[in-house]
């Protein structure tokens, strides 16, 4: 992987993303910092740098005789995610579709949960992405809607590990998580 593009990504992340206080997360827990990577992935060099790094990550899997079809994740978080990662494999030619799951089901036309379907066959392999993974309860209910729709996942990729027990949770049903960055490694990398 890119060192240089991992720094890059680290600075403008705890820039523009990563905040110390004490915060409540969507898990329900208390923390001393939030990170919003949203405000970073929908910035136009940090979105170019996560598409590069999380692509780089699939085409180290690829090149270890894993075949990889699509990424997808779980709206709002995954959209600018998924879409930088498509755009970044079509302008290195290997070319990956995309997947967004829905919180709810679509209430009219086919109701289905995950879009992007339709560029797909039944059984291809699925790389799910997310932004941050704290105990891993909504990236697992990602997970579930994906391989629900025919859909098989290889990896769950995510740009930071809060190492909060999602890493354990996702590998107790089976999924391996490999992250960007955990909280130590982002500091390290920015301040480098």
């Amino acid at each position: 992987m890119h060192t240089e593009l991992k720094r890059r990504l680290a600075r403008i992340l705890v820039e523009r993303s990563y905040k110390e206080g004490s915060f409540l997360l969507a898990s329900g827990r208390q923390s001393d910092y939030y990170f919003d990577c949203r405000v970073t992935a929908l910035h136009a060099e940090g979105a170019w740098l996560i598409g590069n790094l999380f692509y780089d990550l699939i085409a180290q899997m690829r090149e270890q005789g894993t075949e990889i079809k699509a990424v997808g994740g779980m709206t709002m978080g995954a959209d600018p995610l998924v879409s930088a990662t498509t755009v970044i494999s079509w302008e290195k030619g290997a070319p990956l579709e995309g997947l967004l799951v829905r919180k709810e089901a679509k209430g009219h036309g086919t109701n289905q949960f995950v879009e992007g379907l339709a560029n797909l066959k039944q059984g291809d392999p699925v790389v799910v992405l997310e932004d941050v993974v704290t105990t891993g309860g909504s990236l697992l209910k990602a997970c579930q809607r994906i391989e629900l729709s025919g859909l098989k996942i290889v990896a769950v990729c995510t740009i930071l590990d809060r190492e909060e027990g999602g890493r354990e949770q996702l590998q107790e049903h089976g999924y391996a998580l490999q992250s960007l960055f955990t909280r130590k490694e982002l500091l390290e990398y920015a301040r480098d």
